[in-house]
């Protein structure tokens, strides 16, 4: 371990994979104290989110060359499904901030890497401003990018702008009109910039920490060179989309993680038997045992196909070509299939198993269905299922974009 100090503040930087699942688990076993308090009360979690930054996990996908331990995917997905089991919300934060990062390592210049790299390794967080509400469809976008001497300005308006609450840098997917019809960019805004307006309108049932709300921007002044075309990851074989998919699956797996690991503390904490069943205490009830039997395995194949997916993207960082970003894709896509499967029906099974009690407002055991349902929204499995379909059936390749 090492430190890199910023201001008053000490910033540790992770050196390896083990160091960095160590952390996460360490931070999940403290987030998760609060966990249920902060949904209930919907309090928004600075303090945790300035305590993920200090510890580095935030900066372990910085390459090597520039000071990060550049951890593998398996132990990257493993971190987020930690943080995510600790805390959903905290768990799914650092998602949009790790794309940022991955964007910047693929088509960064030189002197963008070397500054934002930096950066982050001081414990800078960018937040999101990719969404927008109200047009034809995800890709239909209306946040522009002008050009305005040398540099640049930007308008628009965004929402699900998930950790721009707490971001130091917003990056903002937008139109270049420069790079032509459908190319799009991402700005990087320092977040105090003037012009910029982050609202804390997020009414998500589930969620409820990520501040997942509307940003503005007007007139905001953007230095050229906080400029990445972003269109360049699509048009050439890359992760990119992957990349943000495997991020939303392990979000899923950790709240399905959580929700088992507390059916089976209520269960046996909670053991009044059906009057039927014939036996002393729930948890000796065949039919309950069998459906605790369908839950685990549910997470068990969500974990193991996380996993899976995970080792493609591995195996095809280090040979990225057209075969073979396409079959990573696949199975991401059959991972955020498998994860979504597994956390609603877990989510939901577990009042089916705990019984009426389990329903009590003050318990807030809704929190991790209401934040399966919420997360899970993300990128409709329908198409997923298409998408693996179509491969395997008719050798189709996957569209690149990064919504599959």
């Amino acid at each position: 371990m090492s430190l890199v100090t910023n201001g008053s503040q000490q910033t540790r930087v992770i050196k390896s994979d083990e160091e960095a699942i160590a952390v996460a688990q360490e931070l999940a076993d403290e987030f998760a104290i609060g966990a249920s308090k902060r949904d209930q009360e919907r309090i928004l979690p600075y303090n945790e989110v300035e305590k993920l930054s200090q510890s580095g996990l935030l900066a372990i996908t910085v390459p090597k060359e520039y000071g990060g331990a550049f951890v593998s995917n398996v132990t990257l997905m493993e971190v987020l499904t930690i943080l995510t089991a600790g805390d959903s919300s905290l768990g799914q934060l650092p998602q949009n901030h790790l794309y940022s990062v991955e964007a910047l390592r693929l088509d960064g210049t030189e002197t963008q890497k070397q500054f934002f790299f930096s950066q982050i390794l001081n414990g800078m967080r960018f937040g999101n401003a990719f969404s927008e509400r109200g047009t034809k469809n995800v890709a239909d976008l209306k946040t522009k990018l002008t050009r305005s001497g040398d540099d640049y300005l930007l308008n628009g308006q965004k929402f699900y702008s998930t950790g721009a609450l707490f971001a130091h840098w917003i990056p903002v997917l937008c139109v270049d009109e420069e790079a032509g019809e459908g190319r799009t960019s991402i700005a990087h805004i320092p977040k105090e910039t003037k012009g910029v307006t982050v609202i804390d309108d997020w009414s998500c049932f589930g969620q409820k920490g990520t501040g997942s709300g509307t940003t503005i921007f007007e007139n905001v002044p953007v230095k050229a060179e906080h400029v990445l075309p972003h269109y360049l990851a699509f048009e050439r074989p890359t992760c990119m989309g992957s990349f943000a998919q495997i991020m939303h699956a392990a979000v899923d797996v950790g709240i399905a993680r959580d929700a088992m690991r507390e059916t089976i503390q209520f269960v046996r904490k909670n053991p009044r038997p059906w009057i039927d069943s014939g036996v002393d205490y729930s948890y000796q009830d065949p039919l309950l045992i069998h459906k605790i039997g369908e839950m685990e395995l549910k997470l068990h194949a969500a974990e193991a196909i996380l996993r899976r997916a995970a080792e493609f993207m591995d195996r095809t960082f280090a040979d990225m070509n057209e075969e073979t970003t396409a079959a990573t894709s696949i199975a991401v896509a059959e991972s955020k299939a498998m994860a979504e499967e597994a956390v609603i029906f877990i989510t939901n099974a577990f009042f089916e198993v705990s019984g009426t009690k389990s329903t009590l407002q003050q318990l807030n055991l809704d929190r991790h269905w209401r934040n399966g349902r919420a997360h899970t929204l993300h990128d409709p499995s329908r198409w997923k299922y298409h998408a693996v379909g179509n491969y395997y059936l008719n050798d189709a390749k996957p569209p690149r974009h990064g919504w599959i």
